[in-house]
């Protein structure tokens, strides 16, 4: 009967645990600077299209840090969104001076 319980209320939880975790993206200056295939940037792997990038999985980092480490990849950017949250543009200043 236990077992079945925990079964149950697996089953009920299933729906919230498959939500899709929040996009992490962003958006080049330029567009020219965007990489043709995968580039991996602290185990996240970003794929671009035209300036638009998104990343496939995520790391455990301040925002800001992971904004600065793909800027230092990719070039500056105008948007950089992670794990849902957009930078302010003051963050977004202060990833691109670096």
């Amino acid at each position: 009967m236990r077992s079945l319980i925990i079964a149950a209320v697996l089953f009920a939880a299933a729906p919230a645990l498959a939500q899709p975790a929040a996009p992490t993206a962003l958006t080049l200056v330029d567009a020219a600077s965007a990489p043709s295939g995968t580039t991996i940037v602290d185990g996240a792997a970003w794929r671009c299209d035209g300036a638009a990038c998104t990343a496939t999985a995520r790391t455990s980092q301040p925002a800001t840090r992971a904004c600065r480490r793909v800027v230092a990849r990719l070039g500056k950017v105008a948007t950089f969104s992670y794990k849902g949250v957009a930078l302010t543009a003051e963050e977004l200043a202060a990833c691109n001076a670096n």
